[in-house]
């Protein structure tokens, strides 16, 4: 009698061979904790940095309008009632710091272009703040004449030169950017006030605010050079800060519609003390936001 050996069907054998060649390949691609070369623990990926919602010091730079000018009286500085750093509004550093007058700078300086960034910069990295404050971009606009703003290739070079400075100093501290204001909007709201057009003949903000009735072509060209020329810079801003997990850009600031109830009555263009007000409001939205 011929005996009929058994046979493993065709079909397990191939699941079989399809099954050891996954585990095979399993281990060769580490989807175990292991490496396969030495079977030591896989390293954990590090986790990146975590924003912090309150830092316990500020570093406030830019220019006139973080500086208070014409806030408090003609001509001058008042940077106590400051969006950022102020201690007589409820300012960035009063609504986030325990005590701000002893962790708080201000070295924003009226007149102030994004090429003076890199030295506010460096004065405020002795002090090794765990937030900076940056709104700079209307005196790179506002000049003479248009043929005068600020060239948008030199203002990205002037903040991302900043910003690798700090980053090599300070890693870990955080960077809010304001974006620049709305310069046509304010011109299209004070060019209504009677007051404000004659304060503005002595010179405030030429290249958008010279000759603020006039509606001929040639005027009409000039405000919506300086308002793209804004536009570029707050792109510059918005995609520098986007390369640094630490930078919160804020575009806000620009969309903020400021009224006579904000504006300086000594020139109808800074801020006074309820627009310093509105832009802490606006800055502390955006750091606290989780």
């Amino acid at each position: 009698m011929r005996i009929t050996r058994w046979r493993r069907p065709a079909a397990r054998t191939a699941v079989a061979a399809v099954s050891a060649a996954l585990s095979a390949a399993l281990l060769l691609t580490g989807c175990d904790d292991r490496t396969a070369a030495t079977g030591e623990p896989r390293a954990k990926p590090t986790p990146g940095p975590v924003w912090n919602t309150h830092p316990q010091s500020i570093a406030s730079l830019g220019d006139s309008i973080t500086r208070g000018y014409d806030a408090c009286s003609l001509l001058a500085d008042c940077p106590e009632v400051s969006w950022s750093t102020g201690t007589e509004v409820d300012s960035l550093a009063v609504r986030l710091l325990p005590a701000p007058q002893g962790h708080s700078w201000n070295y924003a300086r009226t007149g102030a272009r994004m090429a003076d960034l890199p030295g506010q910069m460096r004065a405020a990295i002795a002090h090794r703040p765990q937030l900076v404050t940056v709104l700079l971009g209307a005196n790179d606009a506002c000049r003479t004449e248009v043929g005068a703003m600020t060239p948008v290739a030199d203002y990205r070079r002037d903040f991302e030169r900043s910003l690798a400075e700090l980053r090599r100093a300070l890693p870990s501290t955080q960077v809010y950017v304001a974006s620049v204001p709305d310069l046509k909007r304010l011109w299209s709201q004070g060019s209504r006030n009677p007051l404000g057009r004659q304060i503005w003949k002595l010179g405030i903000c030429p290249s958008m605010l010279r000759d603020a009735e006039a509606q001929d072509a040639a005027s009409r060209q000039r405000r919506a050079a300086v308002d793209q020329r804004v536009g570029e810079y707050n792109t510059v801003l918005r995609q520098v800060c986007e390369r640094d997990r630490l930078c919160r850009y804020d575009g806000s600031v620009h969309e903020f519609a400021f009224g006579d109830d904000e504006l300086s009555r000594w020139d109808w263009f800074h801020p006074n003390k309820q627009g310093q007000r509105e832009l802490a409001e606006l800055a502390y939205r955006r750091v606290t936001a989780s």
